[in-house]
């Protein structure tokens, strides 16, 4: 969402608040629960890192409140704080206590040997998920790498 001059001078309380409101109900709006048996914390850890990553929220941006994403998705608190601590290990948010979680301003860098757990990790996910669905791996691994070219 672009914000013209025009806006930006409107900011003052309450605007500031619904703006920031508004781009938190896009966000909540766009994370599912499945029942996959992949776990709900990697799925929405999963979601967000797309959503990072798809640029819907960029480097600086307020995330929702762990309690917003919590009664959306009707999880437990401790479920989306695992899914928050994850993104922030994976340093791709930045929990600040008493002012909330922003997307980190810059990527994660990781060394080779992080890299390699991250894509082990990342695939054996992918795995799970395509078996819980009943997606051939082995042809998604061919789709996943037709959509890479």
């Amino acid at each position: 969402m672009l914000v013209n001059q025009a806006q930006l001078t409107l900011f003052s309380g309450g605007v500031l608040y619904e703006y920031m409101h508004t781009i938190s109900n896009q966000i909540l709006s766009s994370l599912t629960r499945e029942d996959s048996g992949v776990p709900i914390y990697v799925q929405l850890r999963e979601q967000l890192l797309r959503a990072i990553g798809a640029g819907t929220l960029k480097p600086g941006e307020r995330m929702p409140t762990m309690r917003e994403v919590a009664v959306a998705l009707k999880v437990d608190l401790n479920t989306v704080r695992h899914a928050y601590e994850d993104l922030e290990r994976a340093g791709a948010i930045v929990l600040e206590r008493g002012r909330g979680s922003f997307v980190s301003q810059h990527p994660p860098t990781t060394d080779e040997a992080a890299h390699a757990e991250l894509t082990d990790n990342l695939a054996k996910q992918t795995l799970a998920t395509a078996k819980a669905m009943g997606v051939d791996p082995l042809a998604l691994a061919r789709r996943i790498a037709e959509l890479a070219h």
